[in-house]
């Protein structure tokens, strides 16, 4: 792709063949179709909704994401049913979130050590059914799993922890990623373990008399991993077999383009959501910030960022682009302080959409980002635990902090080598316990199958243990 496609959205849009079903205006209008809906706002709320068109819910631009919840104090005896989390500070912030317009509530059976399907249960059983909308998941990666009985068992479940009667935005969940064979040990592609886990075992068809029943209001997909299961889906929507009513999708600006780049074999976000919106399907997005990584960006980054506009937060840009996209219903945020959902509830209220102009500027700052050549690790902790006992995503975020702290010396001749070697090593030694560092992976992969952005884990841990070993050889004593 050119530098000029990657500096031109609405031409891109238009003409190019990912997006090729988009017409001219409509590609036109997919920057200034990001109005408030007035109507359902909460009183003194301008938070910005988007209105679903298979059930007309106005549903919050902001979705609370209830994977990353508040955390007792250290010391604090666990509470006999919540375990180690907050429930008084998760009470809080839903109160607040739903005070302030927010109503999407987005949880799983295997979030916070399979305990935020009940602590979202308990939060929001506080408030009028009407005042919000609840999505989970069908998290049934294990093989164990995979048969029909298990993973009704699993959705019955969520509506007993979440004290509901229906769930209205459901989804299968993370239908791309691949797993073993329960019998031969083998590793199966994302395309297969999705057959075998909803198609082939008859789920689908349940969910669909599940919905009919109104147990569920809209049933969709999250995607990660093999595009193929992508495909798929979609062509079983095509073919009319199954409708999806909405699918989520990671955007943000770094992916919009780079995804492949970055990491080859993930799906650029242009294509994923130019195949959604040409068939109309609202699109639910999860990883506006790259897990931290678009809030957490390199002072040459902050610099250029805060130059444009000295009163816009570094995260503020890449909420206001997953959010400006027409078709776009919510998108989803892990806040697990008060003060991210403050700041996250003004940036949405209303949206401030992405002109033209910002976006050949942030693909700009995506260009940036790339060339700093970060592991695209979210921290998910899908690939834990690693049976060797590794801290994965541990390694991987010590390193791509110091890429953007500049503490990754290249040179030993360099004037700063000796600084920035200790910074690195020293940092590595406090965030990354010996026992658990890069240097004990013996390459078995099972971690890199579970991983969504497809990252080559056991190659980029050995990377990471030659750089190291590299640094600890030269240089002399810390």
């Amino acid at each position: 792709m050119s530098t000029l496609s990657r500096r031109n959205f609405l031409k891109y849009l238009a003409g190019t063949a990912p997006a090729a079903a988009l017409t001219g205006s409509a590609a036109a209008s997919l920057l200034s179709s990001c109005k408030p809906v007035p109507e359902g706002t909460p009183e003194g709320s301008q938070m910005t909704l988007r209105q679903n068109p298979n059930t007309g819910d106005r549903v919050s631009l902001l979705g609370y994401g209830m994977m990353r919840l508040p955390m007792l104090p250290e010391g604090t005896p666990e509470d006999p049913q919540t375990g180690p989390f907050d429930q008084e500070m998760i009470n809080r912030q839903v109160d607040y979130a739903i005070e302030h317009g927010v109503n999407y509530f987005d949880t799983s059976p295997v979030y916070c050590r399979g305990l935020s399907e009940r602590c979202t249960g308990i939060a929001l059983k506080r408030h009028p059914r009407d005042k919000f909308f609840i999505a989970t998941k069908l998290s049934n990666f294990g093989s164990d799993q995979w048969a029909l009985e298990p993973s009704q068992a699993m959705f019955e479940n969520s509506l007993k922890e979440l004290q509901v009667d229906y769930i209205d935005y459901l989804l299968l969940h993370s239908t791309g990623g691949g797993g073993r064979d329960p019998e031969t040990g083998e590793n199966l592609s994302g395309l297969e373990v999705c057959k075998r886990r909803f198609i082939d075992n008859g789920l689908m068809d349940w969910l669909v008399e599940q919905k009919e029943a109104g147990r569920i209001r809209n049933l969709g997909f999250s995607w990660h991993g093999d595009y193929r299961a992508f495909e798929y889906l979609l062509q079983l929507h095509d073919e009319g077999r199954y409708h999806w009513d909405f699918v989520q999708i990671e955007l943000n600006y770094l992916d919009w383009f780079y995804a492949n780049e970055i990491n080859g074999g993930n799906v650029d976000a242009v294509t994923l959501y130019g195949e959604l919106h040409k068939r109309g399907i609202p699109a639910v997005i999860m990883e506006p910030l790259l897990g931290g990584r678009l809030a957490s960006v390199s002072d040459e980054v902050a610099t250029e960022l805060k130059q444009r506009d000295p009163e816009a937060t570094i995260a503020s840009w890449a909420f206001r682009f997953a959010g400006t996209p027409e078709g776009v219903l919510t998108v989803l945020s892990g806040m697990t302080f008060m003060e991210h959902l403050e700041e996250n509830v003004r940036t949405y209220s209303p949206l401030n959409p992405i002109t033209e102009e910002d976006h050949d500027f942030l693909m700009h700052i995506a260009e940036l980002i790339y060339g700093q050549k970060e592991i695209p690790c979210t921290a998910c902790q899908y690939c834990m635990p690693c049976p060797y006992g590794l801290d994965i995503p541990g390694i991987f975020t010590h390193y791509n902090r110091c890429i953007r702290e500049g503490n990754t010396p290249q040179s030993s001749g360099s004037p700063t080598f000796r600084r920035q070697r200790r910074a690195f090593l020293v940092g590595y030694d406090r965030s990354v316990p010996r026992l658990r560092q890069a240097n004990h992976c013996i390459g078995c992969n099972q971690c890199a199958v579970h991983c969504p952005q497809q990252i080559k884990i056991p190659r980029e841990l050995r990377r990471i243990d030659e750089y190291v070993e590299k640094l600890r050889r030269e240089g002399g004593p810390l």
